[in-house]
């Protein structure tokens, strides 16, 4: 999922260069949507991790 937000940042940046606002702005908006559900789906995981990790030792 990180990959596509970096995906999606770069489009965004290169949209913005050429004078496309509208690609620029949408394009980073989904950028700073994947990103938020990536770090998300991390603590979750890390979350699960810990409390997995507690139950083995």
């Amino acid at each position: 999922m990180l990959k596509w937000a970096l995906i999606f940042l770069l489009i965004s940046i290169v949209a913005g260069y050429f004078g496309f606002g509208g690609v620029s702005s949408a394009a980073g908006g989904i950028a700073k949507v994947l990103f938020a559900i990536a770090i998300v789906v991390f603590l979750v995981f890390l979350v699960l991790g810990l409390m997995a990790g507690e139950a083995v030792f």
